[in-house]
């Protein structure tokens, strides 16, 4: 996406799974109407409870090859073998052209990707876990994930952690509530700064 494309601000939320980064978008998005969610594009089937549209849209591998082909993403990324994220320009446009700010969660390349695409039109926070313990005891206690898959994250998030000075602002998500409060203000502040 080109500098002149970009019509409106951006918060990107990024952090290893488990962090608790989602629970903090949801809470940030329930406290203002000027917030809209980013919906991503996947190449992966729907997890139970999920849906078309509200959680991802879920595109399929070759209708996700088929639109990288057609420059149609912001930014995607192979997270997994066969198993693509993105963000399509299309889902931004939506948002802007409702006067809203878009708000991403997104993995840490992610995260990264955007914050270099949008520059000083985006806040980038990294969500920092209590720590690697309590991470894997979160992954678990979901009851989505194989062994296979959960220790896949784990050794994933070690790297992800060493990245978080990358981003604009860490935020320690140890007490829930706090880490709500504080990223209300940040993102209060982001919006009303390039308001003026």
């Amino acid at each position: 996406m080109d500098q002149h494309e970009i019509k409106g601000k951006c918060i990107i939320f990024s952090a290893p799974s488990g962090a608790g980064k989602t629970t903090l978008v949801h809470r940030l998005l329930a406290s203002s109407e000027k917030y809209a969610f980013s919906v991503s594009a996947c190449s992966r089937e729907p997890r139970e409870n999920e849906i078309d549209g509200r959680d991802y849209y879920f595109i399929g591998l070759d209708s996700f090859r088929e639109k990288i082909k057609e420059n149609a993403f912001v930014e995607w990324e192979e997270v997994y073998k066969d198993n693509y994220y993105g963000t399509l320009k299309s889902e931004l446009n939506r948002i802007w052209n409702l006067g809203k700010t878009v708000v991403f969660d997104v993995d840490v390349v992610g995260g990264l990707n955007l914050k270099k695409i949008f520059k000083d039109n985006a806040l980038a926070i990294f969500v920092n876990p209590p720590s690697l313990e309590v991470l894997e005891k979160r992954l678990r206690g979901r009851k989505t994930e194989s062994e296979e898959k959960i220790n896949m994250r784990i050794s994933k998030a070690t790297i992800e952690l060493d990245r978080a000075s990358e981003f604009d602002v860490i935020v320690e998500n140890n007490v829930l509530e706090e880490a709500v409060e504080q990223v209300k203000l940040l993102a209060n502040k982001f919006v009303l700064q390039l308001e003026k």
